[in-house]
């Protein structure tokens, strides 16, 4: 691990901080051999964001067969809360390949 450090100083401008324990909403454990990357915390913030830690899990995915329809008498939906939520959940999958391709 340290030369590997070392060689990333020499060709990057960099300093060392100390352990890295978090990157981009990513919790990070090392060891000597292998390097974990957990999202329990992110995934926790998300769901507290948006008022959602008391929500049911659904173990099925939604219908494919399902239609929305438009519902002119409908409460209206705060956009920037709802797209705030899909960009969340964009990154959640794209960092989790093992997910990604099913949702």
């Amino acid at each position: 691990m340290g030369e590997l450090v070392a060689t990333m100083q020499s060709e990057f401008e960099m300093s060392m901080m100390g352990e890295l324990s978090f990157f981009l909403g990513l919790q990070v454990k090392q060891s000597k051999d292998v390097i974990f990357l957990y999202q329990s915390k992110y995934c926790k913030e998300i769901l507290k964001k948006f008022e959602m830690e008391c929500c049911k899990e659904a173990s099925t995915h939604m219908p494919s067969s399902c239609y929305m329809d438009a519902n002119a008498a409908g409460k209206g939906v705060d956009q920037t809360k709802y797209r705030g939520l899909i960009g969340s959940l964009f990154y959640l999958t794209t960092s989790r390949p093992n997910i990604m391709f099913v949702v």
